[in-house]
């Protein structure tokens, strides 16, 4: 009796666990989908745009310097060390400090000195130390347009925007202007583009399916040749290349109809032009750009045209 008293309770101890590993597990796959959903959505550049404080001499003058530097301060701080970068750059190229090694090691020392005392630095304020001796050499040049003509006004600007916050490809664009005397000022349009899950920076080829570049380079030419006519500059296209010869960008945006290729002032026309931009539309690029970058109705097409051949 008492070995069939074992035996009952065994039974039923294997058939509590045989059904409650029956159970429907929807309350822990909801749970689980939840957190994935909620992952994704995390995906996503949200940010602020900060001025620099550049502690530039008090001026009261009409004609004092204009310097307006902004910098983005994201969610996503691969982003914001990019941006950082091209915004030394730009100054590296503009405005080209005499004594440029003996500044940064100052700058380094301030800066060091500073971190000594405030081990919290931000970013903001690495990038302010980092543009120092880019403002000495700025206000030199100042000094040196006025000794020149009293009237004369300089100016720089730099500012950041988010264009494109989500996938595929997340974009900050960058602008710049100056005016450093002379006939006329300058300015620059650099686009950014952003895989957010792979934390990378990614250039034009490789959105490109292998082997595509030699016919995206055919439907830009094409967009060229019809730039220059619609905007007036020659009716002859192979006259107007003795001058101002094709080149393919590297710049670009995916915007809402096409792919934008955008040039720098003087790349592909002169100075009148402005900033060029060649826009090649979507349904121009089945085949040449990867399906993922493409807008979803255009993608939807191609996979349907590569079906039914």
């Amino acid at each position: 009796m008492f070995s069939n008293k074992i035996s009952l309770i065994t039974s039923i101890f294997v058939a509590t666990v045989f059904i409650s590993a029956c159970q429907p597990q929807e309350p822990l796959q909801s749970a689980e989908k939840s957190e994935l959903q909620s992952e994704k959505k995390e995906v996503e550049l949200k940010g602020v745009i900060e001025k620099l404080n550049l502690n530039l001499p008090k001026c009261e003058d009409k004609n004092c310097p204009e310097l307006s530097i902004e910098r983005l301060s994201s969610n996503q701080f691969f982003v914001d060390q990019v941006i950082d970068q091209h915004i030394i750059e730009i100054f590296k190229q503009i405005l080209d400090p005499e004594d440029l090694e003996d500044s940064m090691v100052k700058v380094e020392k301030s800066a060091s000195d500073i971190n000594a005392e405030n081990i919290n630095e931000t970013a903001k304020q690495k990038l302010e130390y980092q543009l120092i001796p880019y403002i000495h050499s700025f206000l030199q040049l100042d000094q040196e347009v006025k000794e020149l003509s009293a009237n004369h006004k300089i100016s720089f600007m730099i500012k950041p925007k988010i264009l494109n916050s989500e996938g595929p490809l997340a974009t900050v664009v960058l602008n710049s202007s100056n005016y450093l005397g002379g006939a006329h000022g300058s300015s620059s349009q650099q686009y950014f583009n952003f895989d957010l899950e792979s934390k990378k920076l990614v250039p034009l080829t490789e959105i490109l399916e292998k082997d595509q570049l030699p016919k995206l380079e055919k439907q830009a030419y094409e967009a060229f040749k019809t730039w220059i006519v619609e905007s007036e500059l020659s009716t002859d296209v192979n006259e107007y290349e003795q001058v101002w010869k094709f080149k393919l960008a590297n710049n670009y945006y995916l915007g809402t109809h096409g792919l934008i290729l955008q040039y720098g002032e003087y790349e592909i026309g002169p100075y009148i032009v402005g900033l060029p931009r060649l826009t090649i539309p979507y349904d121009q690029l089945n085949g040449i750009i990867k399906a993922k970058y493409l807008p979803q109705a255009t993608a939807t097409s191609e996979v349907l045209i590569s079906a039914n051949k």
